[in-house]
């Protein structure tokens, strides 16, 4: 199956996302809007974690988890295909479980209208 999935590629995309809309908790901060010529079938979405929460395989699992829990958020909750967002990792998300981050960005992505 192919996936729904596309990541934000130019710099001004994410400058334009920077200047949107966001949502923050103790694990992330979503920027979220809309972007003109975006593909309406897939899902623009990219994860960004800073050099301050670790070294490289830190940082990569942060982006696995993440990544696995917008994949299980296209099939259970309807997230709105014609935004686009950008997930910035805080530090809190290398010491807590998958299970609660994941309760807790359903619910973000639940409040994005």
């Amino acid at each position: 199956m192919k996936s729904k999935i596309l990541a934000l590629s130019k710099n001004e995309e994410f400058k334009s996302l920077l200047s949107q809309k966001k949502i923050s908790n103790k694990y992330v901060t979503i920027f979220f809007g809309k972007l003109l010529n975006k593909n309406k079938n897939k899902l623009n979405i990219s994860f960004v974690t800073k050099k301050k929460i670790g070294n490289a395989v830190k940082r990569n699992k942060i982006k696995r988890r993440l990544r696995n829990i917008i994949n299980e958020a296209v099939n259970k909750i309807p997230l709105k295909f014609n935004y686009s967002y950008l997930v910035i990792a805080k530090p809190t998300m290398l010491n807590n479980e998958y299970t609660i981050i994941k309760e807790t960005l359903f619910k973000d992505f639940e409040k994005i209208k």
